[in-house]
């Protein structure tokens, strides 16, 4: 048989075996692990150290935000004097869960807290009119935004001119234009800002704001024992804003998700114990990254995505056992819905996209129609970029509006390329990763002739960077196991900047033959076997590769490896990332 041509490009990384045996035996790891940490850039054996013992000493003092020192006077102030504080997060992971951080906070503090989240189908991305209604309906006289609000300049102008103060906590990209007149705008990410590391997530925001002001009541950095629990309890809210906003798993963010996944294990909070119950993760079972990226996350996304993300955050802040399995059974619904719905969409997007042509002629995806739910635009658009390795533009066409969500591929700016198109589109923020807009129906065409050109302008041709598939080692398929492989648990939690590792494995067999599998049956199930050593893969998103497999072919398998807990039994398998049959990629 010919050999079959992977669709990625294969690279087994040079790793300094003489320092990664020097870094394991500094920290008492086997030295597969001290060869994988040079994989990821550490050299120092402190460094290592510091990456496998993660240390609350390593979080970086909220003080050192810009704008935090008057975002807590302000509270503060707020809080004494009885005003209304109102809490504006956004619809997304990111937003709901530092909603619920502040609003949890202030209730303690019996400050008098409303919250709001904006409905993606009537309200729109971020500020806008709805923020001013709700600010008046209550009578709040601050405002304090989540994940969103450092590019609302028109609605924040407009609540100072009404009396109505506002702090922004954000941590996207700030605009190129004016800042709106807020009391304090904490965001990592402006020009002038001295702290440390500016990747932090919407949640890890509003936490630090949280944080902030627990000491500024307190009267010294250590905060009173209450609140110091209280903020420990909430850094499980931050590890799944971290883990589902996708932001870099390093400096604090890592500590913050080891920490909150500890946390998030251990709750007594009622709404997050009704989560990981219809998640399936209440079993006792260690938690892990993709168990928040994959099963928490989309359940908490899913009342936005179809309806309104309001019922999101009535499960996270409820205190009631009953109350909350109620709401979040509902939501559970709500997800299996949202996956049926985004099933038949991808199907007509992705084959729509596989329509348009090379990059050369169509550099981004750019696809509008009206009967793609809006809500869903932004899952399709992320497969769709992973399709093409292009970035994606999928919209929904609402009358004289069109609502969409972009989505790129390593090493493209897909807000650089957005931002191409203004002056067009009413509407548009997010970050290099991804992105959201507004443009007038009318407009489509002229949009999608400004992308290309923009896309063109910075990569000419459309020719991207290139996307190798790197491989940190290859193992002998009877050395996965779960003795060896349970060593690795100590570079977890794994996520962006720190992903899992990658191994690759050749000349396998298939010990049955292959099955198609899931509800869209886009998913392949294999079993390996190298002698009389047999172990599981699954292939995700892969059913369409079934034919390239037969029974007693060489397979060169690149993947990772993985936990799958099934009635109480946790057993290895592998997670292929790409395969290859006949002749390895590496030869």
């Amino acid at each position: 048989m010919s050999s079959v041509t992977t669709s990625q490009n294969w690279k087994l990384r040079e790793l300094d075996t003489a320092l990664g045996d020097e870094l394991a035996r500094g920290t008492g790891q086997p030295p597969l692990v001290g060869r994988l940490l040079t994989a990821r850039g550490i050299e120092r054996l402190e460094a290592a150290q510091t990456h496998l013992q993660p240390n609350f000493a390593g979080l970086h003092d909220p003080g050192t935000l810009p704008g935090m020192e008057a975002a807590t006077a302000r509270l503060a102030q707020a809080i004494e004097d009885g005003e209304t504080i109102l809490i504006h997060g956004d619809y997304d992971v990111d937003g709901a869960t530092g909603t619920t951080i502040l609003v949890r906070l202030l209730r303690l503090l019996d400050a008098n807290v409303v919250w709001h989240i904006p409905n993606r189908f009537t309200d729109g991305y971020a500020f806008g009119d709805h923020s001013i209604r709700k600010a008046q309906e209550t009578g709040a006289t601050l405002v304090i935004s989540v994940d969103n609000g450092t590019s609302s300049l028109e609605t924040i102008t407009e609540l100072k001119e009404l009396g109505i103060d506002t702090i922004v906590t954000d941590h996207h990209e700030p605009p190129t234009g004016d800042l709106p007149p807020a009391v304090a705008i904490v965001n990592p990410k402006l020009p002038d800002s001295e702290y440390p590391f500016r990747e932090l997530c919407g949640g890890a925001v509003a936490f630090k704001l949280a944080w902030g002001l627990c000491q500024r009541i307190s009267g010294a950095e250590r905060v009173r024992p209450e609140l110091a629990d209280f903020l420990r309890d909430s850094m499980a809210y931050v590890a799944i804003a971290t883990f589902c906003d996708v932001v870099p798993l390093e400096d604090e963010n890592r500590i913050l998700a080891h920490f909150g996944l500890r946390s998030l294990a251990g709750t007594n909070i009622a709404g997050l114990r009704a989560l990981l119950e219809v998640s399936g993760l209440d079993d006792g079972r260690k938690l892990r990254g993709d168990h928040i990226g994959f099963q928490v996350g989309p359940r908490i996304n899913a009342p936005g995505r179809l309806e309104t993300s309001a019922k999101t955050v009535e499960v996270l802040l409820s205190d009631d056992k009953d109350e909350a399995r109620r709401l979040a059974r509902a939501m559970e619904e709500l997800n299996r819905t949202r996956k049926e719905m985004q099933t038949a969409i991808s199907q007509e997007v992705v084959e729509l996209a596989g329509e348009l042509g090379p990059a050369s002629e169509a550099p981004v995806a750019f696809l509008a129609r009206e009967s793609w739910h809006q809500g869903l635009v932004g899952i399709v658009a992320a497969r769709v970029a992973e399709t093409l390795n292009r970035p994606s533009f999928i919209a929904h066409i609402e009358g004289d509006e069109t609502v969409g969500s972009v989505r790129s591929v390593p090493g493209v700016d897909a807000l650089e390329i957005l931002r191409g198109a203004e002056g067009i589109y009413t509407k548009g923020g997010g970050h290099a990763a991804a992105a959201g807009f507004t443009v007038p129906t009318e407009k489509i065409d002229e949009m999608r002739a400004a992308l290309y050109a923009k896309t063109f302008e910075l990569y000419p041709g459309g020719v991207f960077p290139e996307r190798p598939l790197w491989i940190d080692a290859e193992l002998d398929i009877t050395e996965v196991n779960s003795e060896n492989i349970l060593c690795l648990d100590a570079l977890e939690p794994y996520g962006q900047g720190n992903e899992a590792p990658v191994f690759v494995s050749r000349d396998l067999r298939l010990a049955e033959p292959p099955r198609i599998i899931g509800a869209d049956k886009t998913h392949l199930m294999l079993k390996f076997r190298s002698g009389s050593y047999t172990i599981k893969a699954m292939a995700f998103g892969m059913a369409h590769r079934f034919d390239e497999l037969e029974m007693g072919q060489p397979i060169h398998a690149v993947y990772r490896h993985s936990w799958n807990t099934f009635r109480g039994q946790t057993n290895l398998e592998l997670q292929l990332i790409d395969f290859a049959c006949g002749t390895c990629p590496l030869d």
